[in-house]
């Protein structure tokens, strides 16, 4: 039985929550996902795994979730991560998910960083 829309969305939510990028892999995404991103486009779960590196290089690990609309097989949330001296305010990913699993998601995010006073 292939898993709705909001289930495979909740499930890759948990799991980057938890940090489990493989599981997520495993269970959420297409082999062939098409990510894009202001800085290009890549296919694969290698291009996700890239991704994920540089997000958790940069960006504050305690996120946010305010938006989250589902239709079809398609799926967006709006996110942020807050810490002292560096934050997100306006992530949003989109995501198009078919048979269980996501097929293309896009990035958006801007990092603000604060020099400590």
């Amino acid at each position: 039985m292939t898993r709705s829309t909001a289930e495979v969305l909740e499930d890759h939510l948990e799991c980057r929550m938890r940090g489990d990028l493989e599981a997520d892999l495993a269970r959420n995404y297409a082999e062939d996902v098409v990510v894009l991103t202001a800085t290009g486009k890549r296919i694969g779960h290698d291009a996700v795994r890239h991704f994920s590196r540089i997000l958790n290089e940069h960006v504050p690990p305690d996120y946010e979730f305010p938006i989250k609309l589902v239709e079809g097989r398609f799926a967006y949330i709006e996110w942020r991560a807050r810490e002292p001296g560096r934050s997100v305010e306006d992530g949003a990913d989109s995501f198009v998910i078919e048979d269980g699993r996501i097929v293309c998601q896009t990035i958006h995010y801007t990092l603000q960083e604060t020099m400590p006073e």
